[in-house]
């Protein structure tokens, strides 16, 4: 079969059991997780946008996503809390996050959490039946199934996919812009201009980063121009005029979006706020974290992350994939479209971006998982080895997924741990060494409360238990009353008893008595129980 024929029922049912798999991995892993750090103030915004039909609380970040959280919220009978903090955000927009951890704990933190997530993970499995779709026509039949195998199998995007956040949701759109204005080229016409430009609009309003794909969308627009045309009827773009006339009928309509959007006819100005508020209450003073030194930024931070976090069979095929492309099987625009876009968006996040975890590069990953699959298929073509390399490749993924599973958000593959603690390497990979490499939404964001509460129950019923937290979801909304312990403390030797400390200080610690835990709680948890001989 040739990509752009129809795919056997076979290959077609083999995807929908991998989205199958994948919905249901989601969907457990969720409800095994608290919010994390960023979903308070996000949920917070997006319900406030939806109740109060203004835009106001954190502008940082465009509208769309958070409107969705928002939505299934309203409809769900969920509702903000009347409070100070309420009252607040909804007149100025300040303090979302404190006041989206009132409105969880308020209506439930399951039911909320639930609500609120249900459209980001319905939302990542349409991603990964857009990516195979796509693909199918790209690349082939084999080479769609195997992308979707490894986006279905991905620590990263099973950790971030179903959270209610942008990441996951930025890549959705990222795709569908792309795959929309693919068809577009394909075959010029007024219905497909306007998917391209209502895909324009709604890519723009879920992270300010999706700007950098507008030259993107440009310079594949006008690399189709010089295509000798093709002979089954269909019509490439006739000149440059004609691209630009596209581009401008495209931003006319993604400006109609984004008013639509922010609720308001001043949706540019609102959109342009945003846009200049976007880094302005990070701190500038942080200093970053990779492999034990402490920065401003790191130039080489998310090729780092990338290769110690994406699981090493899945790189493996990626560069097989990247060989295979070499040639000239594929065409030059199938070649642009899988790797100038996320060229540039990994160029950008590498220039501009806080350096705060691979959840930036989320964008990146459907595009790594389409050259993987045409790795995947070549290797297949290869005869009987590559079809065993295949395999044990695919085999490695699934290993990672269930070892990890369903800690996804702290996996780490096991080149972490490979030249320093190579017996730490298990079935999750290099996971316990990660904090040795990275901190913040790498190792832990927040997600583990529910799993250190039952953790509690278990073992430390009634016994102080002191708690170094990184997130900002009050522990005692899930019933943990704990001592709670800052940084500075951490540094000291500790006094007698349970300490349960975040993965994110573990990283940071220069503390001996922190590099000898007695137990890990959800692969983010670290657990030490000091006795007084300890430090006599």
């Amino acid at each position: 079969m040739r990509p752009g024929h129809r795919a056997p029922w076979g290959f077609s049912l083999l995807g929908g059991v991998l989205i199958a798999i994948f919905l249901a991995q989601s969907f457990l892993a969720s409800a095994i997780k608290s919010p994390v750090f960023d979903e308070t103030g996000d949920i917070a915004a997006g319900l406030s946008y939806v109740q109060s039909g203004e835009i106001r609380a954190n502008l940082q970040h465009p509208p769309l996503l958070k409107e969705l959280a928002g939505a299934a919220l309203w409809l769900a009978g969920v509702r903000l809390p009347d409070s100070p903090r309420v009252r607040q955000m909804l007149a100025d927009g300040a303090g979302e996050r404190a006041a989206g951890a009132q409105l969880i704990a308020a209506n439930g933190p399951d039911r909320t959490m639930f609500w609120a997530r249900l459209p980001f993970l319905l939302l990542a499995a349409a991603l990964g039946v857009l990516l195979y779709l796509w693909g199918r026509q790209l690349l082939g039949e084999v080479a769609a199934v195997a992308a979707l195998f490894l986006y279905t199998l991905d620590p990263t995007i099973l950790g971030h996919g179903y959270l209610a956040t942008m990441d996951t949701g930025l890549a959705a759109f990222m795709l569908l812009f792309l795959f929309v204005v693919w068809h577009y080229l394909e075959r010029p016409d007024a219905r497909r201009l306007i998917c391209c430009g209502v895909a324009m609009g709604l890519l723009l309003c879920t992270k300010f980063s999706a700007l950098f794909l507008l030259p993107v969308a440009a310079v594949l627009m006008l690399a189709a121009v010089d295509r000798t045309a093709p002979t089954d009827g269909s019509k490439a773009p006739r000149g440059y005029g004609a691209v630009a006339g596209a581009l401008v009928a495209m931003g006319t309509l993604a400006t109609l979006v984004i008013q639509a959007v922010y609720l308001s006819p001043g949706g540019l100005f609102l959109y342009s706020t945003g846009l200049r508020r976007v880094n302005a209450d990070h701190n500038p003073d942080y200093l970053v974290f990779l492999g034990g030194r402490l920065e401003h930024h790191f130039a080489s931070y998310f090729a780092a992350a990338y290769l110690l976090k994406e699981p090493l069979a899945a790189i493996l095929l990626s560069a097989a994939g990247l060989f295979a492309l070499r040639g000239n099987a594929s065409s030059r625009r199938v070649k642009l479209f899988l790797l100038l876009p996320p060229a540039v968006v990994f160029a950008a996040h590498t220039v501009f971006a806080d350096n705060l975890g691979i959840r930036y590069l989320i964008p990146v990953l459907p595009f790594a998982c389409l050259v993987g699959g045409a790795g995947a298929a070549w290797l297949i073509r290869q005869g009987t080895w590559g079809r065993a390399v295949t395999a044990v490749l695919g085999l490695w993924m699934l290993v990672a997924a269930l070892g990890i599973y369903p800690d996804h958000l702290s996996y780490f593959n096991e080149a972490a741990c490979l030249t320093t603690h190579p017996a730490a390497i298990g079935l999750d990979g290099g996971t316990r060494c990660g904090p040795l490499w990275l901190d913040d939404s790498n190792v832990d964001w927040g997600q583990s409360l529910k799993q250190v509460k039952d953790w509690v129950d278990r073992n430390a019923k009634g016994q102080p238990v002191h708690l170094a937290y990184f997130g900002s979801f009050p522990p005692s909304a899930y019933g943990l009353n704990a001592v709670p312990v800052g940084p500075e403390q951490l540094a000291r030797d500790p006094e007698t008893g349970i300490y349960l400390v975040s993965a994110q200080f573990v990283a940071r610690a220069q503390a001996a008595w922190l590099r000898t835990p007695t137990g890990i709680i959800g692969h983010a948890m670290y657990v030490y129980r000091v006795s007084a001989s300890r430090f006599p």
